[in-house]
């Protein structure tokens, strides 16, 4: 890509072409769309690198059949590669956000709280694998993993009003959903910033905001009313759903009057996948990636829409495998799974070889194949594959590169494989739960979410967001008097 216009692409855009080339490989699609169209759901997940922690006669024996019938046809239509291409994702690496909890669907039942199928991500200290999990969330006192930072599902990054992110038989849901068919337009309410708005530029999906909000409060069981928007982490937009009746289209507008923190807190958010613009509706838009690129499901919902990306200047790098050694240009190829230097005499290269271990000069030849080993030209490609748990793929790379039979040598290449061998081992302690209870995972109560271990003595609970204001501020201010505290 040519450096002026690199420079004239947010980065944003850049790191989502990254996660679109890397984060879901095409081999993982495949295996996952063929194990789940032979019914094999379980298969499925574990194509995609999803941890399946539920268990459906459990479930059965605690909620009955019916329950257990709604959750089995939810997991057949799961396609959990598509649901990989949808999870939020964090700047620079594009990685999975971490230790987040996201409600796919919900299941009213006779109990106060509604039970969710969730899908978990571990914490950062352990996302070496980029693994995902699938659980059954029923409540504080449901048994939740006690290892996982927030088990309780975030009300910010919500599924189960995006069905079509998720769910294979709506994905053609995609399209009118995040907007494709309109141009984009400017919304009607756009103010600054300091008076608690929405930043223009931003890529916020303003035109589909009144849409959404609706689907969110009907699901909140509020026909109209007031929602927020966070716009980032100490700044939230309050806005009101409005319409004269129910046969106009809504439209929403700065509530007008203003409301204590406490109560803008407790009103609904609208999810993170309804408040910003479709990351591939923008790549398709600035020209970064073509529809058939994308993931199968959501090429075919965005096919046609766009023009194709225009081809840009075709420059031909030099071949990595012909170098100019003795004043000939010298091949270099794999030959029994080794990289080897093929216009030279084997007994040649032995001698020159142990010319080098004396601490002689190399061949050319020589010194190329040991920088192919070290530091190759595709190393950057394995460092994103290795970033987002595609370890096969990165070895799939280096192998054909280097051979399936080569010994690496110190260098950038080994340090990068050595650093995801040993990020993994803390990967595969969290997976198999050989780690302790995460403080944020402990309820106010001191019992955790499992309902076993307590909380460490003296530890000072997290204010509840459904606390009375002035309870509040007398916990959270610090200039109360500390005499008379014990220590």
């Amino acid at each position: 890509m040519a450096s002026h216009l690199a420079t004239t692409i947010p980065s944003r855009l850049l790191m989502w072409q990254r996660v679109r080339a890397y984060a879901v490989p095409p081999s993982m699609i495949e295996n996952a769309t063929a194990r789940r169209a032979a019914g094999d759901w379980a298969g499925a997940c574990a194509a995609a690198r999803v941890d399946v922690a539920l268990d459906l006669r459990a479930v059965r024996d605690r909620h009955g059949t019916d329950l257990v019938t709604r959750l089995r046809a939810d997991l057949r239509r799961l396609a959990p590669d598509l649901l990989r291409w949808h999870m939020p994702r964090i700047a620079p690496d594009g990685r999975l956000r971490p230790g987040l909890t996201v409600c796919l669907a919900r299941y009213r039942t006779s109990g106060a709280v509604p039970l969710e199928l969730v899908v978990r991500t571990p914490p950062a200290s352990a996302d070496a694998g980029q693994r995902m999990s699938l659980a059954l969330w029923e409540g504080s006192a449901g048994g939740a993993a006690g290892h996982h930072p927030h088990p309780r599902p975030d009300r910010r990054f919500r599924l189960d009003l995006h069905r079509h992110l998720w769910d294979a038989e709506r994905s053609g849901e995609l399209a009118r959903r995040c907007g494709a068919g309109r141009a984009p337009a400017v919304a009607p309410y756009v103010p600054p910033r300091a008076a608690g708005g929405v930043e223009a530029g931003a890529d916020w999906a303003l035109g589909t905001w009144a849409a959404e909000a609706e689907l969110l409060l009907r699901a909140e069981g509020r026909p109209r009313g007031a929602f927020t928007v966070r716009l980032d982490a100490r700044s939230r937009a309050v806005l009101e759903l409005v319409a004269p009746d129910d046969s106009h289209v809504p439209a929403f507008r700065p509530l007008r009057e203003a409301l204590p923190p406490q109560e803008v807190a407790a009103l609904p958010v609208l999810p993170e996948a309804a408040a910003r613009v479709l990351p591939d509706l923008e790549l398709l838009r600035a020209g970064l990636v073509a529809a058939e690129r994308l993931h199968p499901l959501v090429g075919a919902a965005l096919a046609g829409r766009f023009p194709a990306p225009a081809a840009g200047p075709v420059t031909e790098p030099g071949d990595p495998h012909r170098v100019e050694c003795r004043g000939e240009v010298h091949r270099i190829a794999l030959r029994d799974g080794v990289l080897t230097a093929i216009d030279h005499d084997p007994a040649q290269l032995r001698r020159e070889e142990l010319l080098v271990a004396l601490g002689g000069p190399a061949l050319p030849c020589l010194r190329a194949i040991d920088a192919a080993h070290r530091n190759p030209e595709a190393l950057p490609a394995v460092r994103e594959r290795l970033r987002h748990g595609d370890v096969s793929g990165a070895l799939a790379v280096v192998e054909g590169l280097l051979g399936p039979g080569a010994v690496l040598r110190d260098g950038p290449l080994r340090q990068e494989l050595e650093s995801a061998t040993a990020r993994r081992v803390d990967d595969g302690l969290y997976r198999a739960g050989l780690v302790a209870v995460h403080p944020a995972a402990a309820t106010a109560g001191g019992v955790d979410a499992s309902g076993g271990q307590r909380a460490r003595a003296g530890h000072r609970p997290r204010l509840d967001r459904h606390l009375p204001h002035v309870l509040r501020s007398k916990r959270s201010s610090r200039a109360r008097p500390r005499t008379g505290l014990a220590r």
